[in-house]
């Protein structure tokens, strides 16, 4: 039987801890803005894709249609 540990204080303090030593405080903030404005362009690039395959779905179904 498996068990799955969910992350507690102590570990999220020794991960930070750790971020803090290897990157420095300075950049830390950087590094966060960084990541956010990865994740959101990620998110927007979905919805992109989700929408020009849904248009592409749309436009095939109207040409089988016309015939």
């Amino acid at each position: 039987m498996t068990t799955i540990a969910m992350i507690g204080t102590t570990e999220i303090l020794i991960i930070g801890g750790i971020l803090v030593l290897l990157f420095g405080a300075r950049k830390l903030p950087e590094l966060a803005r960084a990541a956010g404005s990865s994740i959101s362009q990620f998110k927007r690039g979905l919805k992109d894709e989700e929408t020009r395959l849904e248009a592409g779905a749309d436009e095939k179904g109207a040409k089988k249609e016309l015939p």
